[in-house]
């Protein structure tokens, strides 16, 4: 029953309606002309929303059709100044008019019914008539927006129709397999999104918000963006995108995230509705200190000066194709007249918009008295100082007509085009896109216009900055160029120009997650956040940074160590027992004072050499003694001053034999002591064999073995100069390297036994009935040189650097004073101060027991 009350209101509808008409909403275009080839062009004069009816479901549907959108009425304005100029020209299709219809229509719908009703070229006709009249054009202009143009460009392409953008940037178009039939006269936004990757490191933006609406357009430009700014090290702190139409909480939620978020530079990749709104709503939040950086759909649109938070954009940057010059093209806009298109709803409205009048009678406004004269105001649709779209559809249109004079013409690209040379009734839209691709040529401004195989256009931007509003319309200033042509280190480039930055400074706006660290200071990311967002790390010791934001410290070489500050190496302070300092210096008086003590005592023995108590104990050997004393006391200052090849030889070589000499001649005076007292005994002989002769030869004997054996050290492995870094990270201890470590401790050890010898028979001669007993001295003697060296060993092996040398010169001086006080004090006491026992009967009278 349903089907039956269906099918009568339709057979009721045609009744009442006998004309031939599409079963639809049918559009008609807002701008057209007739001519021999037919150019379309699909533009949106209004940008806010509106509403129709469905002629199929009989219902409202919403489109964005309010606001006037002048920059879109200029660009159709500017197709049909190119179309006119052509049709003038004699150079360029002679004898050929070209018409075309122009399509005003908003949303994405209606854009797709537009270019259907461009495509199928069905227009509404009497019933006597053929209902279809085919129109269909040959080549499409338009749209701007990049997801209107993918919705009708994936459907047109299928038909073989050239589509040819002037400001559909997506790089998604690019595609040859879903739009094989698309062109356009503007870079794809792959180069864009690169480009604002550079801009950012360039002016060291290392932490940005990333914004983009939410379709093909935003969501592609902003992923590449993104994809680029993480090679060049930059960090997005957070990624939304939102839509124009969707609900207002979306906008306060992005707002929120901006509110909240710690960077200062944001990446708005959206259109100017977008961006209209989410300003708006900053503007209302009182929201300001943040640098914009504006993809090419906003950056340059005049109609953001309308809204209440334009003020909030005056600084920001972006880039976009450069300007240009139209000759022609402004006194052309100047002219525009109602009259000229009486059909035109949008230029009736748009003419009493500008001139605040009626062209009908209205009780609301003041009729228009035909005196209205568009050179007569000021707007941005008159304005020309900016046609860098403008030059974008000039460039589309000529590109069209280009096309179609080679396939009249056969003169250019004649390898590429020689079967398509075509009548004008016989060329069709396909054979147009083919010869559209090879296209090559100069317009009037001087530039080469050219697709290459993906029908994209020649990647050159103008990197401008929004400096101020001024009587509706956005200033802006060309800071730099990006040309994507040139090698990657050339295509960035800056003009020496004062650049307005948020809030009008003129001062570079600082954006990162964390301070630059400086030098001496590694960085750590901070666990779970991105790479920009990290500590500083003071360098360690003995490594350094020497530049700002270093990523690890670099070890400074084995002879430096690093500053106080950490940002530079410095030659390790070299170590070692010097003349000028305090321990050197005193060291070194100890030792002349033991030689200078020594020299007295040899003097005083000298001269009292004829007393009986120099005589005693052979007088020869106290001599010896007293000068290898002296040798002691002055080898302990060959280990003072910076070490040398000899100096290292000399120091260990000439204390082992001074001290074995030493020792020797000690040793020597205890067997006469012992030989004396067994000499005593009845029928003894035993000085016969233990004469000055046999004390001299024991003395050289001994020493004979040390030389032997300091040779053998010296011969296999000498000590030599060494430095050593462990003791110390920040110093170079220079010492001498024992080279052989057996050698040394023989040397040591030899002393070692020679002196014990000396001990055990000295100990064992202590009570023998002399009055004046020497034996009982060295036994003391022996004890205190046998505890400076026993304790000398840990000392030794425990000391570090230099104090290795001031242990080891401590212990021949302490050693050295031991045996000149113990042995040679007690005798100069009694030949100085007790003369009177310096006798001959005292010193050989026995005590009896």
């Amino acid at each position: 029953m349903l089907i039956l009350q269906l099918l009568l209101r339709v057979l009721l509808s045609q009744a009442e309606n006998p004309d031939c008409r599409p079963q639809a909403h049918h559009q008609e275009p807002e701008l057209e002309k007739d001519g021999d080839m037919i150019i379309g062009g699909i533009f949106s004069f209004r940008t806010t929303q509106d509403g129709y009816l469905d002629s199929f479901a009989k219902m409202p549907v919403i489109r964005p059709c309010k606001d006037f959108s002048f920059r879109e009425f200029k660009l159709a304005h500017t197709m049909i100044f190119a179309i006119d100029e052509i049709n003038k020209a004699t150079d360029i299709l002679p004898g050929v008019t070209l018409g075309y219809k122009i399509f005003n229509e908003c949303g994405s719908t209606d854009i797709l019914r537009a270019a259907m009703a461009l495509v199928n070229g069905v227009e509404q006709s009497p019933i006597s008539e053929n209902c279809t009249k085919p129109q269909t054009v040959h080549a499409i202009i338009g749209h701007s927006g990049s997801t209107p143009t993918m919705s009708f460009a994936r459907i047109v392409g299928r038909f073989n129709i050239p589509v040819i953008s002037h400001f559909a940037t997506c790089a998604c178009l690019s595609n040859r397999k879903e739009y094989p039939s698309f062109f356009r006269t503007i870079p794809s936004d792959y180069h864009q999104s690169r480009a604002l990757a550079q801009l950012v490191k360039h002016f060291g933006w290392m932490w940005v918000g990333a914004l983009s609406n939410k379709n093909d357009y935003g969501i592609n430009g902003i992923t590449t963006f993104i994809a680029a700014a993480h090679e060049e090290g930059v960090c997005i702190e957070y990624t939304e995108a939102f839509e124009s139409t969707g609900p207002y909480n979306e906008i306060l939620r992005i707002v929120n995230i901006i509110k909240s978020s710690t960077s200062k530079v944001i990446m708005a990749f959206m259109s100017h509705r977008e961006i209209k709104m989410l300003v708006e709503e900053l503007n209302r939040q009182n929201i300001t200190g943040l640098q914009w950086i504006g993809s090419d759909a906003w950056i340059t649109d005049d109609s953001l000066a309308d809204g209440p938070g334009h003020t909030l954009l005056i600084g920001s940057v972006g880039f976009t194709v450069r300007n240009a010059q139209i000759p022609g093209l402004g006194p052309f806009l100047q002219e525009v007249h109602p009259s000229q298109f009486p059909n035109s709803t949008f230029l009736r409205d748009f003419w009493e918009y500008v001139f605040d009048c009626s062209l009908t009678q209205s009780k609301v406004k003041v009729s228009c008295n035909g005196s209205e004269h568009l050179r007569d105001v000021q707007n941005s649709f008159t304005d020309v100082t900016d046609l860098r779209i403008s030059d974008n559809i000039y460039k589309a249109v000529y590109a069209v007509a280009h096309a179609i004079d080679n396939l009249l013409s056969c003169e250019q690209n004649k390898s590429s085009i020689s079967n398509a040379c075509k009548k004008l009734s016989q060329i069709k839209p396909w054979q147009v896109l083919n010869v559209l691709q090879f296209v090559n040529f100069t317009i009037s401004s001087g530039e080469n216009v050219f697709f290459d195989n993906n029908g994209d256009s020649p990647a050159r931007y103008e990197l401008i900055n929004l400096q101020s509003v001024h009587k509706g319309k956005m200033k802006v200033q060309t800071i730099g160029y990006y040309d994507a042509s040139l090698p990657k280190g050339q295509r960035f480039s800056m003009n020496n120009v004062l650049i307005v930055w948020r809030q009008e400074s003129t001062m570079v706006p600082v954006s990162v997650c964390s301070e630059s660290c400086p030098p001496g200071t590694r960085k750590a990311v901070q666990k779970g956040r991105p790479v920009c967002c990290y500590d500083c790390i003071q360098c360690p010791p003995g490594e350094i940074s020497n530049r700002t934001d270093s990523i690890a410290c670099l070890k400074c070489h084995f002879a430096q160590w690093s500053n106080t500050r950490g940002d530079a190496c410095n030659p390790k302070e070299v170590e070692f027992l010097s003349y000028d300092e305090i321990m050197g210096i005193l060291l070194a008086l100890f030792s002349v004072v033991g030689v200078f003590f020594t020299i007295v005592t040899m003097l005083i023995f000298y001269t009292y050499r004829s007393t009986p108590i120099v005589r005693a104990n052979n007088s020869e050997l106290s001599f010896l003694l007293l000068f290898s004393l002296t040798l002691c006391f002055l080898c302990s200052l060959t280990f003072i001053g910076r070490p040398t090849e000899w100096s290292c030889m000399l120091r260990h070589t000439a204390f082992g034999i001074t001290f074995v000499l030493c020792i020797s001649c000690v040793l020597g005076k205890t067997l006469v002591v012992l030989m004396a007292f067994k000499a005593t005994l009845p029928g003894s002989n035993v000085m016969k064999c233990f004469g000055p002769v046999q004390q001299r030869l024991t003395v050289l004997a001994f020493t004979i073995i040390q030389i032997l054996i300091c040779v053998v050290w010296l011969t296999v492995s000498p000590p030599l100069p060494f430095m050593n870094l462990n003791p110390y990270q920040d110093k170079i201890i220079l010492e001498c390297n024992l080279g052989s470590a057996v050698g040394f401790w023989a040397v040591l050890g030899y002393i070692g036994l020679l002196a014990v010898i000396c001990f055990v028979l000295a100990f064992l001669a202590r009570k023998l009935p002399d009055n004046f007993n020497e034996a009982k001295l060295i036994t003391f003697s022996m004890v205190i040189f046998c505890a400076v060296w026993v304790s000398f060993i840990p000392a030794y092996v425990s000391s570090p650097g230099k104090f290795i040398v001031a242990v080891e010169i401590f212990a021949i001086l302490g050693s050295s004073y031991g045996l000149l006080f113990c042995i040679f004090l007690p005798k100069c006491y009694i030949i100085l101060l007790r003369p009177e026992l310096n006798t001959k009967k005292l010193v050989t009278i026995k005590t009896l027991h």
